[in-house]
């Protein structure tokens, strides 16, 4: 197991101490506040109480007005419209969001997601010959098309005419001829928070439709939630308009969840305790992953229709179709990753990149391989496969390697390629995978070596005896969490075992703990069973955590969600 580095998160003391001064808070949470750049009275009061008066107007986005012009009148004129979305979260809730509205205001619209293996990911020829063919005269692409230009001229060659709402970075010379495009990254466009998910992009432009088509505020509550489950999944920064968009959308979904969330959290939860309040973890851990294995074992559209339903028990039966596609994906990435091992294992030839291959893999989980491989191996890794007539491939990388820099280093060898600094996919034909190959793990070579290790972020340090219900209590004001607003993590040093510690089911550690005379602590280590014999030794450790709540047979206590271990200095 590869040792990860701790590193301090850094902050500046005198503007902690001032802010903890002004708020009358412990310095602790003035410190958390600092790291995450607030620094003022007002900046904590949006950070503590993110409300709908926080969020822009969605008029300021480029192209805004002139889309919801186009859709108010292909209403007024009965015109087809077809809603186009890809198959991960981001892209199945902008289609169930758009497409919902749409239907349930009087459009005529439907909806489309390409299939996985036969089209890939984004904007189609197929999907612009379908809508030809059934009478689209307007398609909305949402988390996809801005790097569509090829696909977009052919829908204006067939009459159809294209709005897109995208949140992806637009390519340098690529820029589709569309007749809206609505994305805060573009050129020109001075909307000030660019870090929308698609189906926040679309969540923007339904508001517009709201206003124009004189509805009630409260018809836009429910696709709240399906925005804040995408910003939660496409794992977009958590501030700014995301922070109460997200927070919103939690609000909204523990009042009255929309069928198809309420299905997947049961499925998600049975036999567990269920929580009193919705956190960004349950999107993450229980939705989530249900609606992208949908996507993954080519069943999209049965994302889209659950997320549309509004019959239980009919949702119910979507659900748990899509609880048997997780299960399946979560044997199909397990049995590959262990062959993926099994590899590297035998061909012990000492590598800077991981690149494994075998055409036999499923398609739709080598980003999870690859994710699992990196955990292992923490080396640029790129899993592939074949697909059709050509050789296809994940890729996720490390601090110090951009991946799309060295992808398009091999673009002589690509057919096809994209992503960014961590993650990427590709595709080449097989007779130049050697060469592929070769030149990657050259790339990877001339990366400085101290980069690879996994670091872990420590926010602060804490002591067993300041964890106090109190203490968590003013913690869980910091949710939602995610990227820019992570989940604080604390080191505690000169831990001891009680006696009670244990190995959980062989991979884990069940921990009870105690520091300088406190009061046993419990704690879980998720995948730490190599580190057991540290802590079985009665000597002093180090742990960093987040702080969470065991809720167990309506007994609820704090405990540690370890990270990681080592033996104290």
């Amino acid at each position: 197991m590869i040792e990860k580095k701790w590193v301090d998160t850094p902050f500046d003391m005198e503007s902690a101490a001032a802010l903890a001064g002004a708020l009358k808070v412990d310095e602790i949470y003035a410190r958390l506040l600092v790291q995450r750049g607030i620094t003022s009275l007002e900046e904590a009061r949006r950070f503590f109480l993110p409300d709908s008066l926080l969020l822009h107007d969605p008029r300021r986005m480029k192209d805004m007005e002139r889309a919801a012009e186009r859709i108010d009148m292909a209403r007024s004129r009965s015109e087809r419209i077809l809603v186009y979305g890809d198959y991960d979260v981001d892209g199945t809730t902008s289609v169930a969001l758009m497409h919902g509205f749409l239907t349930d205001h009087g459009a005529r619209a439907g909806y489309y997601i390409p299939d996985r293996h036969l089209e890939g990911y984004g904007l189609s020829m197929k999907g612009i010959a379908h809508a030809a063919e059934q009478g689209y005269t307007l398609l909305i692409a949402l988390d996809c098309g801005i790097s569509a230009s090829r696909q977009v001229a052919r829908a204006r060659e067939l009459g159809i005419e294209v709005i897109i709402c995208d949140h992806h970075l637009p390519d340098a010379g690529r820029f589709p001829d569309a007749y809206a495009v609505i994305n805060p990254k573009q050129a020109g466009c001075d909307y000030p928070f660019k870090e929308l998910t698609g189906c926040g992009i679309g969540y923007k432009l339904i508001s517009v439709l709201r206003e124009k088509w004189g509805l009630e505020t409260g018809v836009l509550t429910p696709y709240l939630q399906l925005t804040a489950l995408s910003t939660v999944a496409d794992i977009v920064p958590m501030t700014g308009e995301n922070r109460v968009l997200t927070q919103m959308g939690l609000e909204a979904m523990e009042r009255d969840p929309l069928a198809g969330l309420g299905a997947l959290l049961a499925v998600g939860r049975e036999g567990k305790e269920k929580p009193d309040r919705l956190s960004t973890e349950d999107l993450a851990y229980l939705i989530a992953p249900r609606i992208n294995a949908a996507g993954r074992m080519g069943e999209a559209l049965d994302a889209v229709r659950l997320l549309m339903e509004k019959d239980e028990a009919r949702a119910l039966e979507i659900a748990l179709k899509l609880h048997g596609s997780n299960q399946r994906r979560r044997q199909l990435d397990q049995d590959m990753t262990v062959e993926a091992l099994e590899m590297l294992r035998r061909d012990d030839a000492p590598r800077h990149a991981t690149v494994v291959y075998n055409p036999e893999w499923h398609k739709g989980v080598i980003g999870i391989v690859a994710a699992r491989l990196l955990e292992s191996c923490y080396r640029p890794t790129i899993v592939l496969t074949r697909s059709g007539d050509l050789v296809t491939g994940s890729a996720r990388s490390v601090k110090g390697f951009n991946i799309a820099e060295a992808l398009a280093e091999c673009s002589d060898l690509l057919e096809n390629y994209g992503g960014h600094y961590f993650a990427a996919g590709m595709t080449l034909q097989e007779k130049h995978l050697e060469a592929f190959k070769s030149r990657f793990e050259l790339l990877a070579s001339r990366m400085a070596t101290e980069e690879l290790a996994p670091e872990i972020s420590v926010d602060a340090p804490l002591s067993l005896t300041d964890i106090r219900p109190s203490f968590y209590n003013t913690l869980k004001r910091f949710r939602p969490f995610g990227p820019g607003n992570a989940e604080p993590v604390f080191v505690a040093r000169g831990l001891t075992d009680t006696g009670a510690s244990r190995l959980v089911s062989s991979d884990h550690i069940r921990f009870e703990v105690t520091s300088e005379g406190s009061a046993p602590v419990t704690g879980i280590g998720f995948k730490m069973a190599d580190k057991f014999p540290l802590v079985a030794s009665k000597k002093p450790f180090d742990a960093c955590f987040h702080l969470s709540e065991n809720n167990w047979r309506g007994r609820r206590s704090l405990q540690l969600r370890v990270l990681d271990i080592r033996a104290s200095r």
